[in-house]
């Protein structure tokens, strides 16, 4: 809110701050001013720094600043650790602190070094094109989402520098930590850089973790792509005017920015209804656990996948790539799916009321883009009401929580019965 923060050196509305300050920590990246031309340097940095936060996750970056102050850490602490990261042991958890950070480091000094190649040639070679490279760069990486462009990257469709560059940074961002640190440990293995695992590359395995997590993401990339493609490929208002490239990139493009990136290089507002249903399914799908991006997950959509094709099959349990899901898993990827639809569906409701007049496709579009920390519009969130803006700030708060994490807190933990009741038949489907 401070002057030092805005171009116009005024104080800002309090929505708005508490607007965007959400939106970066929740790495969303709905935005309801021009953060490019509202914010000065300061407020920027200030927006960089609060997604770099939310990307890295709060346990993380805490103690990422109490390793470097020296502190020592006991037992709780490591607990606290190893339930935000998701490992199923504490062992560890310090060094994956340290490898998450320098991974993160790595990716978007790279990604910044070849932006440079984009902004340079645009802006000259100045403070501001690294500036703008850097953001981007971080935006990217922690799937936040913010732009220092009012269009985005729309004046850059046809840039395969951007696009590859972008998009690369937003899928190993949306990956994972751990499906990171395991490609890096498996390319290591095969360089015969570890000599033990040189003798014998092929002991080094993949966990299941990551085949679901890679395999998944591949394959909702590639079905977004095709589905845009083949929606938008007239529509001369975004892909119609594109070459035959150009086409490709831009589907390529919303494919991945979907997974809950929030640039564009096509005008959503312009996009048809059967594209804006498969990017909306695209994001409420989001990006894998431990990763900077929302969503119920990739791991959750192939579990409900696995589980239905084990029904059709007349199988009594659920197995992925030669291994079996165990019913807790199931039972929590259930909870997941059916949790995130209640919040849609009550946020929808809400901001229906809150503003009756915008059409409701793009009202559950916003919904969703929140929810799922995504940060895509139709370019409506400018225009939304003080109650509308005040429940996407709640949306994107759970979104990026996590539902499950958010309900164990408001409903208390009975304790485990020992009594097993019996089993009845009844008509489900």
């Amino acid at each position: 809110m401070l002057p030092i923060s805005l171009t116009n050196h005024q104080w800002s509305d309090p929505i708005t701050a508490l607007f965007i300050s959400t939106s970066a920590v929740c790495v969303t990246g709905l935005s309801v001013v021009d953060v490019g031309k509202y914010y000065s340097f300061f407020g920027e940095f200030v927006v960089a720094l609060l997604a770099q936060i939310g990307g890295l996750g709060y346990m993380t970056a805490t103690t990422f600043l109490l390793l470097i102050l020296g502190r020592r850490f006991g037992l709780k602490d490591k607990l606290a650790l190893q339930q935000s990261l998701d490992m199923p042991g504490i062992s560890g958890v310090l060094q994956l602190v340290k490898s998450i950070i320098g991974a993160t480091l790595l990716f978007e000094l790279t990604g910044a070094f070849l932006l440079l190649g984009v902004f340079v040639p645009q802006l000259g070679w100045n403070l501001q094109a690294i500036w703008f490279s850097v953001f981007h760069s971080v935006s990217a990486f922690n799937n936040a989402g913010f732009g220092l462009y009012a269009d985005s990257f729309v004046k850059f469709v046809e840039s395969p520098l951007l696009n590859f560059t972008i998009t690369g940074l937003i899928i190993f961002g949306g990956i994972g930590y751990q499906a990171i640190m395991e490609l890096f440990f498996w390319g290591r293995s095969r360089l015969g850089r570890n000599h033990a695992a040189s003798l014998r590359p092929d002991r080094f395995m993949f966990s299941l973790n990551f085949k679901i997590v890679t395999t998944t993401t591949l394959a909702l990339l590639v079905i977004g792509t095709v589905a845009i493609l083949i929606t938008e490929f007239n529509n001369l208002d975004t892909l119609g005017n594109l070459s035959w490239n150009g086409k490709l990139l831009a589907a390529w493009f919303q494919s991945v920015t979907t997974r809950t990136a929030g640039f564009n290089t096509i005008d959503n507002g312009k996009l048809g209804s059967a594209a804006l249903f498969v990017t909306i399914a695209l994001m409420f799908v989001g990006a894998s656990p431990g990763s900077t991006g929302g969503g119920i997950k990739t791991t959750t959509i192939r579990i409900l996948t696995g589980v239905t094709r084990a029904v059709l099959q007349g199988q009594s349990s659920v197995i992925l790539f030669n291994r079996q899901i165990p019913m807790a898993l199931i039972m929590k990827a259930i909870a997941v799916f059916l949790g995130s639809l209640s919040v849609v569906v009550v946020s929808t409701i809400l901001l229906t009321l809150f503003d009756p007049t915008i059409p409701f496709v793009q009202l559950f579009f916003e919904v969703v883009s929140a929810f799922a920390t995504v940060g895509l519009s139709t370019g409506i969130t400018a225009q939304l009401s003080v109650g509308g803006k005040l429940v996407l700030i709640g949306t994107m708060y759970i979104g990026r929580v996590g539902i499950l994490m958010l309900m164990s807190t408001l409903i208390s933990e009975n304790a485990r019965s020992v009594i097993r009741y019996p089993e009845e038949e009844l008509l489900v489907g």
